[in-house]
């Protein structure tokens, strides 16, 4: 069955204590599809202020979600070539980090490869994306982009690619202060010491959308071999 839309994304390996802590933090494993007993946070509904990130599974975007062009075996095919071809590499530390109002985790130092492989990963597959359609676009609200991200929507379908790109594992929507205040301690130690460990990237995962609305599973890792 061709699923609805997918996506490539970098997730930590299933046995990595940072998958399992943040899959609980959201309340879903993507790997599994499981749902997860998420802890009480007092005066927070934790189940609503992760539900958006929940869907999309624990991850850090590199090929936007896309509606498929044709076979999905051919858009798996092509992300192999992709990751045969592509070296792994060191991850830095990662930390908690308000971006743009929402929690996410951020590398805490530069790390150059991690932007080398989200802009090879947009380009790879882009073959095998349907182009979107007016109301897909309209849904970025182009009116309030930047040119370069207006130009970037119109030609890949996304507006945070390349230069706007930013890798986040993203852990909660966008919050107001005070719950920011609440969210920021209670986060930090549900995920503990886990996103300080230097990991190294070796595999790239597809992400898998059965129908609309439905949550993204993890359908296959894709070892990186260059």
């Amino acid at each position: 069955m061709t699923p609805y839309r997918i996506a490539l994304y970098y997730a930590p390996a299933i046995e990595d204590p940072l998958h399992q802590r943040a899959s609980a933090w959201l309340g879903r494993d993507a790997a599994t599809g499981a749902a997860l007993p998420q802890d009480a946070i007092a005066d927070i509904d934790i189940a609503e202020v992760t539900a958006d990130a929940r869907g999309y599974g624990f991850h850090a975007t590199l090929k936007p979600p896309f509606r498929l062009q044709g076979d999905v075996r051919a858009a798996l095919d092509t992300a192999q070539i992709f990751a045969a071809r592509t070296a792994p590499f060191a991850l830095p530390p990662l930390q908690v980090t308000d971006l743009d109002g929402f929690l996410a985790l951020r590398e805490s130092q530069p790390c150059p490869a991690l932007q080398v492989l989200a802009d090879g990963a947009v380009t790879a597959l882009d073959a095998h994306r349907a182009a979107a359609t007016e109301a897909e676009i309209a849904r970025r609200k182009p009116e309030k982009l930047s040119p370069r991200q207006r130009e970037y929507l119109a030609a890949w379908g996304y507006p945070y690619v390349f230069a706007e790109w930013r890798f986040h594992m993203t852990l909660t929507r966008r919050l107001t202060p005070a719950e920011k205040s609440i969210i920021l301690p209670a986060v930090t130690e549900a995920l503990g010491d886990a996103p300080a460990a230097v990991r190294t990237v070796t595999d790239i995962c597809i992400f898998v959308q059965a129908k609309p609305g439905a949550p993204f599973t993890i359908l296959e890792r894709l070892k990186l071999r260059g």
